[in-house]
């Protein structure tokens, strides 16, 4: 008789995984507390405009062809791709950008009128990027890290000394470069990351590699078109999905979950997976006897920021790619107001994606779909105040920029912060993004992806190995897959 898992969740990370398991002739249940599927990977439409709700950048694109190969498919099959070109522009202040081309050769003569000589350091940049990603895919995200032993091959410990663990990426990257602007665009992807340059690993260069030579996409459809391939793929293998059924309690006999209760209903398994809120599973959901963390390990955490965003319907063109940044301020200012003294940021960094500069049924003719997101630390008060206040102050940046009135052109607004990240996603501190990715909260250093004292409980998503975002998400659930068919069996 097949075995019975049920997973929590049914972020990237909890169909990846119960995809992998149901392949392998595993009945799998999915329990989702909201609506529809996808996590974080929602969209939703009003008044003509649709948005991405959640993330909006789609990189290592072999990563998600990888998910789609191991079950006889191509990502094609579920969604096209385009390549953006620009891949985003940055902006350096309300005179000055730079359009990040996705052509190399074009990319590095526009670094060398920045900095003479600096397109070469950016081919050998690259190239030593190059490395750390090959070695990083090939030996080191999918592995478990349940044990140092793992790292412990011999062609891997060859070349550790490569993926340059002990030495920051903010040193790394000033080895190449000295311009402050060429800097700042190498550098920003460790916002991404959930951590300072100065405490983010330099290996997390191969997500520079990923930016620069793998590209910047866009899924026809939109971002929540990859959630519909995961969920469709599922279907496939008749994963069971069952919505509105927000998981109130775990229970355990002995040293096993014996039973999950939902809406006072008892649901029996021989597995469970936790592809929700690490955070959230275990001290809401378990008794304190069962957990792997107490809330002091978790204190202890180095959390990604929150975001704070805003969604606009503006009835009016604007002259803007589908990705910019804004880092027209002080970018250190900023990151110590996220990690060193939390609180509302006085002159944030931002980000703004206007989806609709690629895909012409986000917005009506002549108008844009604009998604602004502002890193803003975990854990604040939020109240609407405290966001309006930067609204206004982003708006005018982004009005000085852009050289035309936006405000008077909105014609719809929603925002979104820590108290929605919560509602929705049960986020411990209403965090975006994970874990930061710091050294001591990498590999055998995150959250472990089995519980030490249930037998059949493991835990998937972006507060465990790999690590947040969209294609670590779905590596997260094929190391939880392969780890459970290995004990399991």
């Amino acid at each position: 008789m097949s075995k019975e898992v049920v997973v929590i969740g049914s972020g990237l990370a909890g169909m990846s995984c119960a995809t992998y398991l149901a392949k392998k002739n595993y009945r799998v249940r999915v329990l989702e507390k909201n609506s529809t599927y996808g996590g974080r990977l929602q969209s939703f439409s009003q008044d003509g405009f649709t948005f991405d709700a959640g993330p909006s950048w789609y990189w290592m694109p072999d990563l998600f062809d990888s998910y789609f190969n191991d079950f006889g498919k191509k990502t094609a099959d579920f969604y096209k791709l385009t390549r953006l070109d620009p891949g985003y522009r940055i902006y350096f202040n309300e005179n000055e950008y730079l359009d990040v081309s996705e052509n190399l050769d074009t990319l590095k003569k526009k670094f060398d009128k920045i900095e003479s000589g600096s397109g070469e350091s950016l081919q050998n940049y690259l190239d030593d990027a190059g490395e750390k990603y090959r070695v990083a895919v090939e030996k080191f995200i999918y592995k478990p890290s349940l044990s140092a032993l793992e790292f412990m091959e011999l062609d891997l410990l060859k070349r550790l000394g490569r993926l340059n663990l002990f030495k920051p990426i903010s040193k790394h990257i000033r080895e190449y470069f000295k311009d402050p602007r060429l800097i700042k665009l190498l550098e920003f992807p460790s916002l991404l990351l959930g951590a300072k340059p100065s405490n983010t690993p330099a290996l997390y260069s191969i997500m520079n590699y990923a930016d620069l030579s793998l590209g910047t996409w866009y899924p026809n459809g939109g971002i929540r078109a990859i959630a519909t391939g995961l969920y469709q793929n599922a279907l496939d293998h008749n994963v069971e999905f069952l919505f509105n059924h927000p998981v109130s309690k775990i229970e355990t006999k002995n040293d096993i979950v014996d039973h999950i209760l939902v809406h006072d209903k008892k649901i029996n398994c021989d597995i469970v997976v936790g592809g929700a809120d690490y955070h959230h599973i275990e001290n809401h959901l378990m008794d304190e006897k069962n957990r792997n963390y107490n809330d002091n390990y978790w204190d202890k955490r180095t959390m990604s920021p929150s975001s704070l965003l805003f969604y606009l319907g503006i009835n009016k063109e604007l002259d803007i790619p589908h990705h910019a940044l804004f880092f027209d301020t002080d970018f250190d200012k900023h990151a110590e107001e996220i990690y060193d003294k939390p609180q509302w940021p006085k002159n944030p960094l931002f980000y703004v994606s206007c989806t609709s500069k690629t895909d012409i049924n986000v917005a009506p003719k002549g108008s844009e779909a604009v998604f602004i997101l502002v890193p803003v630390a975990p854990g604040l008060n939020d109240n609407e105040n405290s966001r309006e206040i930067i609204f206004q102050q982003i708006v005018n940046r982004l009005e000085n920029a852009l050289g035309t009135n936006i405000k008077d052109s909105i014609v719809f607004k929603r925002s979104y912060a820590h108290k929605e990240f919560i509602s929705d996603f049960n986020s411990y501190k209403g965090n975006a993004y994970g874990l930061a990715n710091t050294l001591f909260q990498t590999a055998i250093f995150k959250p472990r992806i089995k519980n030490k004292k249930l037998t059949n409980m493991y835990y998937c998503g972006q507060l465990t190995v790999p690590g947040p975002g969209m294609p670590p998400s779905l590596v997260s659930g094929k190391i939880v897959a392969k780890q459970i068919i290995k004990e399991h069996a």
